[in-house]
This record gives structure tokens, sequence and C-alpha cells, in this order.
């Protein structure tokens, strides 16, 4: 036996921690922005970094073309008779605009006091590559992996996976899995192990009304003509009753409520409703009456105004009524809502309460569906019990606000149960300028992700 296959998982995560990080900053430095046409050359060049990194592992890896950006696939499978992991994850990563509010060069990574600063460091190279590491750990202390492994990361999740879905669907037996495990979120507190098992879906509209031709006088016109935007303000108004409820006909019919065992899960979690006001510098937290907080952000659909726009918006006074006003408006669904019946329903209703003389057109802008993974399936429980003995107290349960429409293409077209283990922060700046991953939480993600594998071998 060699001195590496002698050493715990958590002695050779510890070893190799330099290593490790200096492997992560070359990822980093790799300015994959898939929105941006001139950085197509920069997505290939982080797709075959991954091929390298992946090869040396020994697994079968393949860089698949897209119509866009192309896919990383690898796979080692170990003996059809183990437990198949298929990893999910994205390299590409989101623009860094504003440039101007970057402490350092968002490509040139650095550390500063125990961060990870980058654009990518936590969304999603950072936690997507600790799992990569995390199957190094294992193969050099056990010698082999526990279970049958497969890596699927992609390049178009910040533009919206637009060729994932059919690449799932038409490649099933080779994506076949017993579990998809993915790490694209968050912890609901520093050093709290958390597995998300529910992600909320999305109906996104624009909606657009308009009356007269033209922008008119108010002085002239005002009191005899309809008004776009009084009537697109009543619209919005009515959208919800006075108890803080959707008031669209039917929003609810299909909402599965809040269980019993997710309130007492929900008592475990480091929540105060106090703190997150005042974080937020807010001077109350209103919503739907006779739920909790936590359970509003979490569990219970939401309806909220995303965006408002029409007449006038330069300095000074310009007294006209507007010809037309836009709003754009979400939905937050959760199981068994159906996206494309929502912005129906959603969509009937604003014409219906639009005032007269106004036309309404309602634009279906985009959708996702939610996902639930039940807290006491198997993989879930095994999970659960590896990360507890990782971090050394309680898992938590969570669910999340957040929309990963993947997640259920995973559920509906594999059959797979998923796994969010999110190894990074709330307040790690995704999207934002100076994004950045605890380095702790790199390492230890790294140690989780082998001990969930491991925790996994057991489940089949």
């Amino acid at each position: 036996m060699s001195d590496s296959i002698s050493k715990t998982i958590k002695e050779y995560a510890s070893e190799y921690q330099a290593q490790h990080l200096k492997e992560l900053l070359d990822f980093l430095r790799i300015p994959s922005v898939s929105t941006d046409s001139e950085h197509v050359k920069d997505i290939r060049i982080a797709a075959q970094w991954l091929e390298t990194e992946l090869k040396q592992l020994t697994f079968e890896v393949e860089v698949i073309e897209t119509a866009k950006h192309p896919i990383v696939y690898a796979e080692k499978i170990v003996d059809d008779s183990l437990a198949t992991v298929l990893v999910y994850g994205h390299y590409d990563v989101q623009p860094v605009d504003p440039i101007e509010l970057w402490d350092s060069d968002p490509f040139d990574p650095i550390v500063r006091d125990g961060l990870i600063i980058a654009r990518g460091a936590t969304d999603d190279k950072g936690q997507v590559y600790a799992h990569i590491k995390g199957a190094e750990v294992l193969l050099n202390t056990d010698g082999q992996l526990p279970v049958n492994l497969k890596f699927l990361i992609e390049g178009e999740e910040e533009i919206g996976s637009p060729n994932l879905d059919s690449f799932i669907t038409d490649n099933k037996e080779k994506l076949a899995a017993d579990v998809v495990l993915i790490s694209d979120n968050a912890m609901v507190a520093p050093n709290t192990p958390t597995i998300t098992y529910g992600l909320k879906g999305l109906s996104y509209i624009e909606v657009h009304v308009k009356a007269a031709s033209h922008d008119l006088h108010s002085g002239a016109f005002g009191g005899g003509v309809p008004n776009p935007i009084n009537g697109l303000a009543k619209m919005i108004a009515s959208l919800h009753d006075e108890q803080g409820r959707v008031a669209v006909p039917g929003f609810y019919d299909a909402v599965i409520d809040v269980q019993p065992e997710e309130r007492e899960a929900y008592k475990r979690v480091p929540f105060s409703e106090t703190e997150f006001a005042e974080e937020l510098s807010l001077s109350a937290t209103p919503g739907e009456a006779n739920y909790s907080l936590l359970e509003r952000l979490w569990a219970r659909p939401t309806l909220d105004c995303n965006g408002i726009a029409g007449g006038f918006q330069g300095e000074g006074a310009k007294t006209v009524i507007a010809s037309e006003a836009m709003a754009k408006i979400s939905c937050r669904l959760v199981p068994n809502q159906d996206h494309e019946e929502i912005t129906r329903m959603l969509g009937d209703f604003l014409k219906e309460n639009a005032p007269e003389g106004l036309s309404v057109e309602v634009i279906d802008l985009h959708g996702g569906k939610p996902a639930l993974t039940p807290m006491d399936s198997k993989e879930v429980q095994a999970a659960a019990k590896a990360l507890s003995e990782v971090f050394g107290q309680e898992t938590i349960f969570a669910r999340t606000g957040g929309t990963i429409p993947v997640v259920s293409t995973f559920q509906t077209e594999l059959k797979a149960g998923v796994i969010l283990v999110g190894l990074g922060l709330e307040d790690d700046r995704a999207h934002s300028p100076n994004e950045k991953f605890d380095l702790v939480n790199y390492y230890r993600g790294i140690e989780s992700s082998a001990a969930v594998l491991k925790a996994l071998a057991d489940i089949k």
C-alpha cells in the first residue's frame, strides 16, 4: 500500500491544500464569460482545462459541442453493481461589470484575509472543482472510487442553459445515475452543513398597457382620457389581497403546503427575523399572513413587480399623460405549480382587471419548474450524515427561493434523486463585484465531496 493510500481523507486533503488552491486559481484566471462573444475562445480554453484535469484522474472525458458552448462530460465506471453519482456544475461565469467596483482584477485571483476573490470563485468554479478534488482525494486514499462517478459541467448556465435540457433528454443512457449531486448554492450560515431539498420555479412576464396613440398634454386631456400609468398601478395593486396573498384565482390550487416535518426542520435553522431585517435596513418584513418569514422565503409561492416604466423620466417637469406603461412581474413557484399555467392565469387576471380604455399585452419572458426532494430519502439522509461528520454538527435542511430549472429535468428525465450541497455562503457576492469563496469552505468542500461520495455507496 502506498503512503498516499494509507492516509485518511482529512489527512490527504490537508496535505495537498496548497496544490489544490493553486489549481483553482489557475482555473479562475480563465475569463470564461458565456454572455460575451469576445470570450468564446476563453470558454473553449476553460473546457479544455477541465478535460485535462479530469483525464489526469483517469476519467474518460469528452468535450461535446452544442449549438453554442461545449459541455464537458467525464465518467469513471468502477463496477456496474455500484451506485452511480452524476455531479453537475458549470464552468462559465458572469460578466464583471461594473469593473470599477472591483478591488482587484476579477480574472487575476487573489487570496486576502482567508478569501479567494475572483469572478467565478463561488459561482460555480470553486464549488464544482471541489468535487473534482474530492474524487482525487478518494482515488489517492482508497485507491478507487466507492461509486461510479460522472461529471456534467456545462458552459451555458449563466445564459439560461439553452442546450442543456435537450442534451439530457438525448443522452439519458449516457447520463444514467442513481443520484445527481449539485453544488451551485449556499449554506444557510457559516460552518453550517446544509442540504437544499427544495427549489422554487419561476413565471416571468412583461406587461404592456396602452391607450392613446401618443403622449398627451395633461392639462388639455387630463380627466378625459385613460391613463396607462394610473391603470397599470391599479392592476399591480390588485395582485395581492389585504392578507398578503396573491389574488389571482387558482394561483394556490396546486400548492403543496408546508409540512409539519418541515416546520420542525426550520426551527433548527440558525435564522433570526430581527437580524434579517437589520442587515437589509428594513423596518418591516411583510408578506402572506399566517406564515413565518422563513416559510414565506422558502416554501410559499410569491409574486413581485420587478420593474415598472412609463411616461416622463427626465429631470424637472413635463406635464404629459403617457400613451403606454410597462411592468415586469415574476412569480416564484412551489411544487406542484406549473409555470405555464400560472403565466396564463396571471395574464388573464391582468387583462380582466385593466381599467376601461386600456389595451393589455402580456409577454411570457421565462419560466422554470420547481423541484422538491424528500428529506427522508436514503440518498439525502446518507449525504446529511456524511456532512455532519465532516462539520462536526447537525446538517440543516433548507429550501431556497432561487430556481435551478435543470434540477427538475434531472428528476423527470433521469428519474434520479437530486442532492444540493451548498459549499459557499449567501454573502459570497455571486454575480456582483468582489465575488469570493472562503478558503475554509473550499478546503472543507473537498472533504465534504469525498465523504458524501463514500456515503452514497451505501444507497444501492
